[in-house]
C-alpha cells in the first residue's frame, strides 16, 4: 500500500453509470474487442446514488467523463487515450477533494485499476453543473453539461423483445464498472460533444447501462 493510500479513509459509492460512444450496438468494447471503427470517443457518466468518503457523504452527486482511444484498451493494445473530467458544482470542498480521490485514481479500489489501465492524458478537470435523469425502469437514461456535452440513451427494443423487458448481458469481458455487474444495451439518441478539445456527434449509435459498486481503499 501507497504512502497516499495508506491515509485514505474507508469509502463506498454505488450508483449508475451509462455511456454513449461511437460504436456501432453493441459496443464491442465492451466484449473486450476493438471499436467499431478502430477509434472510439465517447461520454461516460457516474450517478452517486449511495456514496461516502470517510464521514462525508456524496449521495446524489455526479461525475462526467470525456474519452477518446484508438485500438483495444482491454488487450493494453491502444493508443491515444486523451480524457477530460466533469465533477459536480454541487458539490462542497470535503466532497470535491473526495471526488477527485475516487474517480482520479489515488483512492484505491476499480477507479484505480480502470485508469492504470486507459493511461489516458488529462485535457482538463471542472466543476460544472450536471444534469443527471434516470428513468426507474431503465428505458432511458440521460446526462448533460448545458452548452458542453448532451448524452442521452434509450433501453435497446425490438420485435421480439417482450414489451417492458430489457436487452440485457452479465460477465462481460470489458465491464468499464468492473465485474459482477448486468449491462442494459441501449441506443444513443444524443451524444454530442464540445469541451476541452473535444467536438463530435454520434447520434444513434451505442449506449449501454451498466450499476457500479465500489469499496476503497
Amino acid at each position: 500500500m501507497s504512502e497516499t493510500t495508506a491515509t485514505v479513509p474507508r469509502w463506498h459509492t454505488a450508483g449508475d453509470w451509462f455511456d454513449t460512444c461511437r460504436c456501432d450496438v453493441p459496443c464491442p468494447c465492451s466484449f473486450a474487442q476493438p471499436p467499431t471503427y478502430g477509434r472510439c470517443d465517447g461520454v461516460l457518466v457516474w450517478h452517486i446514488r449511495d456514496g461516502r468518503y470517510g464521514d462525508v457523504s456524496l449521495d446524489g452527486l455526479n461525475v462526467l467523463m470525456l474519452g477518446s482511444f484508438v485500438g483495444n484498451v482491454w488487450a493494453n493494445e491502444h493508443t491515444d487515450a486523451f480524457a477530460a473530467v466533469f465533477l459536480d458544482e454541487r458539490a462542497d470542498e470535503a466532497q470535491r477533494g473526495a471526488l477527485q480521490m475516487i474517480f482520479g485514481g489515488q483512492a484505491g479500489s476499480w477507479p484505480a485499476q480502470f485508469g492504470e489501465m486507459f493511461g489516458a492524458e488529462m485535457r482538463g478537470m471542472d466543476f460544472a453543473p450536471i444534469e443527471f435523469e434516470m428513468a426507474d425502469d431503465l428505458s432511458s437514461w440521460r446526462a448533460s453539461v448545458p452548452g458542453r456535452v448532451e448524452a442521452r440513451g434509450d433501453a435497446l427494443t425490438g420485435p421480439t423483445t417482450p414489451e417492458g423487458a430489457r436487452v440485457q448481458s452479465t460477465n462481460l469481458p470489458g465491464s468499464e464498472t468492473g465485474s459482477g455487474q448486468v449491462v442494459t444495451w441501449g441506443r444513443a439518441t444524443a451524444d454530442r460533444a464540445d469541451a476541452f478539445g473535444f467536438q463530435w456527434n454520434w447520434d444513434g449509435r451505442s449506449s449501454k447501462h451498466i450499476p457500479f459498486d465500489w469499496t476503497g481503499p
